[in-house]
């Protein structure tokens, strides 16, 4: 478990894994109209994931690495759970007005995701100060990277990309496509290439020069999150299929109105 090699495949598995399965239980939340919960049977995840890091931060052995890496994955899996089920996204709902554009349209497509934004921010605001101190800080580092992914993510699926794939957008996140902008890319796209392949670089550079066996898991986790990253925005202007990583395992996807549950009204 200590190969550089060994720890990436661990990674990509781990991060392939975990989205088909958010993806998968959001899919049967639409079937259903179970969606908060979908989120309260989730909760186990982020306490399995907040003890997870509080194990991980005084612990530097290869098993500590590992055990940091997983909490912050299922602090950041139980979040995006929340968001994708429609639970923890913001206080707009409504699809982008025609011909709206400029400062009013950003500020409204910032009010469709604000309470996600802030629980992503409060996640990271928790492990920068649990991490303070600590002598093993791979939680912070592996949910530094997904936060710097999705806000770039974010910001040039708003200004707009030649390739946005809606396959898997969630029934009750349908509103959000409208905010989408699919042409031209924008500055916003090689601002976020610049920082993640220099945070690519960053964590192969580290890896390189590693000097001990947990250092090594540490940056090969890193460095293949930071890859994946990089990764996931070139796939926004190249045509390649990546929606078949998941569209094999998800359930039907719903069709017609929805019934809603005594929970969701």
């Amino acid at each position: 478990m200590t190969s550089p090699w060994i720890a990436s495949l661990i990674a990509i598995f781990v991060w392939w894994f975990s989205t088909g399965a958010i993806l998968v239980a959001v899919r049967r939340a639409d079937r259903l109209g179970t969606h908060r919960m979908t989120v309260f049977k989730g909760l186990p995840l982020l306490a399995l994931g907040v003890w997870a890091v509080a194990v991980s931060l005084n612990d530097v052995s290869v098993t500590g690495a590992y055990i940091g890496f997983a909490g912050a994955l299922a602090i950041w899996g139980w979040i995006e759970l929340a968001f994708l089920a429609g639970v923890i996204t913001g206080p707009m709902r409504d699809e982008c007005p025609p011909g709206l554009s400029g400062r009013d349209r950003f500020f409204r497509a910032f009010q469709t995701v604000a309470y996600h934004e802030l629980a992503l921010t409060l996640g990271l605001w928790g492990l920068v100060i649990a991490s303070d101190g600590a002598a093993n800080r791979i939680a912070l580092a592996t949910y530094l990277v997904l936060f710097l992914a999705r806000i770039a993510a974010k910001l040039n699926l708003f200004y707009g990309v030649p390739r946005i794939n809606l396959e898997f957008v969630p029934d009750r996140l349908v509103h959000l496509k409208s905010y989408f902008r699919r042409g031209p890319v924008t500055l916003a796209f090689p601002a976020a290439i610049t920082i993640l392949t220099a945070l690519l670089a960053v964590c192969a550079e580290r890896l390189w020069t590693a000097g001990s066996d947990v250092t090594v898991v540490g940056f090969s986790l890193l460095t293949a999150m930071a890859g994946l990253a990089l990764l996931e925005h070139w796939l926004m202007v190249v045509p390649l299929p990546d929606a078949k990583l998941w569209r094999w395992m998800l359930p039907p996807q719903h069709s017609g109105p929805k019934t809603m549950n005594k929970e969701e009204r």
